[in-house]
């Protein structure tokens, strides 16, 4: 008979807890109810399993990764390649088969560097991708056996165990376990479940054995909802906004000049033989060709200095949004805590002290499980040792129905002595009444500590033996981590599951100062300045805070590990998994640290500000090199009355300046202490003004060769292409450094790409190849009037850049 799969409970009765648990209101519990009856005791058959596969298909997440040929084409597809593509097509038409070769390659390589350095950072994903457990103890066809957790389908028995992952949704239908869900909810403290309860797919057995009804598989899967909960979300980077702006306000600019460049050609009655020419070129000096591709190298090698520091980006955008990020919202278990219960005090009753109290709650502990209660209380025992301990001769472990463990012991007398541990309501009835006792257990529960109680005695007669406080501390590093951040101007945030009282108390910690918001749904709008911690909330509004934050006009960070924080980690612009995260956590993430603790953060804050500023430099250079190309064109044409560059000139500019320019991507930048942002219009007028002044040195040539030395229209054509080209140069120098040039020393590659384009523009001008030749001395005189006019510019460029905040 062929049993239907098992629906989950609507209903979320309380669940069965250890001592001193308190669940949040505001917390759904991960234990519920199920309502229908259980499969057969010997499981499903083969052709049952076959039928449900082939119903439910296999209990894995659907790979939602594009296809590489879309990721081809859209390489392809975007503003800089349309006004590539277009300059080929004009090129062809006029028979420019060389030149639309050279611009053909241009775009290929564009392409397949972005292709080259995001499949690097795919590759890192893929190897980090979400894997259910490997395998599962299932029974079919009345036998226990094997199977690849892909292939359970709902109605399958499957054994729970010790150290196992749960592979699905289950509804547990014997046994008993203590249950890791951590990694779900947040809630570092673990839960006791037995039948008939309901626990989801990613749960840690931390102790005992059950059986279970699967009732959920795959995408239907908790766990399977949160990740379709991350493919939903997404959020543009602040990079692409950036080379769209650009390139938008590039095009407005240009576009404007080379329809007034047209109109006057017309008026001088230009053969449209000419015309033509002279409008590819303007486009052509227009095109931001290699900004996209520095954007990707940049990011690739900050990427790489990252994973030299245990920093691995899963996607290269992510090392820009680290630069802009200003506010952090970090998870507490896992993130700033240690995942882990310690003792935190002991409170010793009248006629104990603290050692022989911890010895007492240790022989009512179990050995070598993982119970991370009695681990915590073995060993704090251990450090506080003491001579005349009594010797346990029996042992009841923890019982989630009496609520505490039991132990028989002898002392060195040989009188037996009966010990017991666990939630102070239970054990305080055991023993002689304690109003004092009763105030600080209840205090001690108020600040969010977990309540052990310890009583010892004889079999009739008890007394409270003393009170044990355990918590989940602060890491070592998260204080300094938090003061460093707070110094590079990012606000940290904790946002967290747990209950108010526990969280405030790890945020002062950890020095996290402020109020903590109200428990409940998060508002749509909220501000990172309002609250220091967000406590009792669930993954969805986790979500719902980083999109507030982000429409506040926040760069937001979401610091995670477990599976809850997954959907918010994938909607922040920088969204760092840590290295306990679990495998959707990873996956959600754009970075992932590979090392213990947070220092892993602030090093991506400082490389990916060193970034940053390699490519603002560049893409200001492409501003004052694109507005200064087109503008000296419509300039020469009105001097002149023909176009001073042809197509192939403009061609040689484009690969001797845009692509060796990428070496910006390499040079010594100095970090901004604050965070960084694309202030597009800023950058756009700064760009505007130096190429201005790069506009008057070029004119100054032009006219130097087309007044003084009568130069034909060939030879001012090859005189404006090295003017250019040193013009370029100069200008590269002034904008790398927001103070004096010669405030830092620029890199080996940039100095190696400078020496290089510079001979190469020379040698082509005196050699006279694809060009008419010019004399050296004019070569020569060139590059140094391009000397004198970058010092001159550097005096006007440090109160510009001062004035519209370009740091």
């Amino acid at each position: 008979m062929t049993v239907p799969a098992v629906e989950p409970n609507i209903t979320e009765p309380k669940p069965v807890s250890q001592p001193g648990t308190e669940n949040d209101a505001n917390t759904p519990p991960l234990v519920e109810v199920a309502r229908k009856p259980a499969s057969l005791p010997t499981g499903l058959t083969g052709e049952e399993v076959k039928n449900r596969l082939q119903n439910f298909g296999p209990n894995a997440m659907p790979d939602t990764s594009s296809h590489p040929l879309r990721t081809t084409i859209e390489k392809f597809w975007a503003p800089v390649p349309w006004m590539l593509e277009a300059a080929i097509a004009l090129e062809i038409v006029l028979g420019k088969y060389v030149e639309a070769g050279i611009i053909a390659f241009l775009l290929v390589f564009n392409a397949a560097l972005g292709l080259f350095q995001e499949s690097r950072a795919q590759a890192t994903l893929a190897a980090l991708k979400s894997r259910l457990a490997l395998s599962a103890s299932v029974k079919r066809d009345g036998a226990w056996k094997t199977v690849p957790a892909t292939d359970l389908v709902p109605g399958d028995l499957v054994k729970l165990s010790l150290g196992g992952v749960v592979a699905a949704d289950v509804k547990l239908t014997g046994g008993e376990v203590l249950l890791d869900q951590s990694m779900l909810t947040g809630e570092s403290v673990p839960i006791e479940a037995a039948a008939p309860l309901h626990t989801y797919a990613g749960a840690l057995v931390r102790r005992g054995e059950a059986e279970a009804e699967v009732t959920a598989t795959g995408a239907r899967t908790k766990f399977g909802r949160t990740a379709e909960l991350i493919r939903t979300a997404h959020v543009v980077s602040t990079q692409q906004k950036a080379v769209l702006h650009v390139v938008r306000n590039l095009a407005i600019f240009n576009g404007v000049v080379i329809v007034l460049l047209i109109g006057y050609s017309w008026y001088l009655k230009t053969p449209v033989a000419e015309i033509i020419p002279l409008v590819l070129t303007a486009i052509l000096a227009s095109i931001p060709v290699a900004l996209p591709a520095t954007f990707t190298l940049a990011s690739a090698l900050g990427a790489r200095a990252l994973a030299k520091l245990g920093v691995l980006p899963t996607r290269l955008s992510a090392v820009d949004e680290a630069a802009s990020m200003t506010v952090l919202c970090s998870d507490k278990t896992g993130t700033l805590t240690q995942n882990a219960l310690t003792v935190t005090t002991v409170t010793p009753m009248p006629g104990f002290d603290e050692a022989h109290v911890l010895a007492l709650a240790a022989l009512a502990s179990s050995e070598g499980g993982q119970d991370p209660v009695d681990g915590a209380i073995r060993a704090a025992a251990a450090k506080k040792t003491v001579s005349d301990a009594p010797k346990r001769v029996k042992f009841a472990a923890f019982d989630p129905a009496k609520k505490m463990a039991e132990a028989t012991a002898t002392d060195a007398a040989g009188s037996q002595q009966r010990i017991v541990k666990g939630a102070f309501t239970v054990v305080s009835a055991l023993a002689e009444p304690s109003p004092t006792a009763a105030a600080l257990a209840k205090e001690l529960e108020d600040k969010g500590f977990r309540v052990i109680t310890v009583a010892a005695g004889s079999a009739t007669v008890m007394k409270l033996a003393g009170l044990i406080a355990l918590s989940d501390p602060p890491r070592a590093d998260s204080a300094s981590l938090i003061s460093e951040l707070h110094g590079l101007g990012v606000r940290a945030v904790m946002v967290t599951g747990d209950a108010p009282a526990t969280a405030a108390i790890v945020a002062k910690a950890v020095g996290l100062d402020g109020a903590v918001s109200p428990p409940g749904p998060i508002p749509d709008i909220v501000k990172a300045e309002q609250f220091a911690v967000f406590a009792g909330v669930l993954p969805e509004d986790k979500y719902k805070l980083v999109k507030a934050f982000q429409k506040g006009g926040h760069t937001v960070g979401m610091c995670g590990d477990g599976a809850n924080d997954a959907p918010a980690l994938r909607q922040a612009q920088m969204g760092i998994a840590v290295s306990t995260a679990t495998d959707v956590a990873k996956s959600a993430a754009g970075m992932v640290l590979t090392e213990p603790g947070l220092a892993g953060i602030v090093a991506a804050v400082k490389e990916g500000r060193t970034t940053f500023q390699r490519i603002l430099s560049y893409t200001l250079n492409s501003i004052t090199k694109k507005t200064v190309q087109v503008l000296f064109l419509a300039v020469g044409l009105v001097l002149t009355g023909h176009a001073i560059l042809t197509p192939l000139l403009m061609v040689l500019i484009m690969i001797t300046g845009d692509f060796l320019g990428m070496s910006l991507t390499t040079d010594n930048v100095r970090p901004s202490p604050v965070p960084n942002a694309w202030q597009i219009g800023n950058l756009t007028i700064a760009g505007f003004i130096m190429g201005l002044g790069e506009l008057m040195f070029c004119v100054a040539v032009l006219a130097f060769g087309l007044y003084r030395m009568r130069f034909g229209i060939e030879a001012l054509q090859t005189l404006t292409f090295v003017t250019i080209v040193f013009g370029n140069q100069a200008t590269t120098y002034t904008n790398r450094e927001r103070r004096h040039l010669w405030s830092s020393r620029p890199s080996i590659w940039l100095l190696g790409s400078s020496v290089a384009d510079l001979l190469i523009a020379s040698a082509l001008a005196v050699a006279g190849i694809a060009m008419t030749p010019l004399p050296a001395w004019v070569v020569a005189g060139t590059l140094a009037a391009a000397v004198v006019f970058a010092l001159l510019l550097d005096f006007v460029k440090v109160p510009v850049f001062r004035r519209l905040k370009i740091t």
